[in-house]
């Protein structure tokens, strides 16, 4: 191989790496839920061509409560999808909906919306 194709063979293998890192393996810190004064921990996650924060970490034991505010009308995100708690609800165009959560047991828990497109994760400590 000529040194052009080693640069041309190298830098690709480099970037490939880089995308399977960005899209697969790079793990966000996740955003701390705030806590109430009534004990429960909360947060707003805004649903505009995905979850923001899409990771959201909260402490075992104490009571969640999750508020989605879909601002956007894509047909893929008028759900949101708790499989491992057995929950799900519906999310209207602009309005704010309330996800109540108990997570006894530490671990990391997806959420989705119904087509899997768009993910979040609930990391509970």
């Amino acid at each position: 191989m000529t040194p052009d194709q080693w640069i041309v063979t190298v830098a690709g293998l480099a970037l490939v790496a880089f995308i399977v890192w960005f899209f697969w393996l790079k793990r966000a810190q996740g955003y701390r839920a705030a806590e109430t004064s009534g004990g429960r921990q909360e947060a707003l996650i805004l649903v505009k061509g995905g979850y923001t924060p899409d990771t959201i970490v909260v402490r075992r034991g104490k009571p969640v409560r999750l508020n989605f505010r879909r601002e956007e009308t894509a047909a893929c995100s008028e759900m949101v999808l708790f499989p491992d708690f057995k929950k799900s609800a519906r999310l209207p165009a602009g309005e704010t909906v309330a996800v109540e959560l108990l997570p006894e047991k530490p671990g990391e828990y997806e959420f989705a919306c119904q087509m899997g497109m768009l993910r979040g994760r609930l990391v509970v400590e």
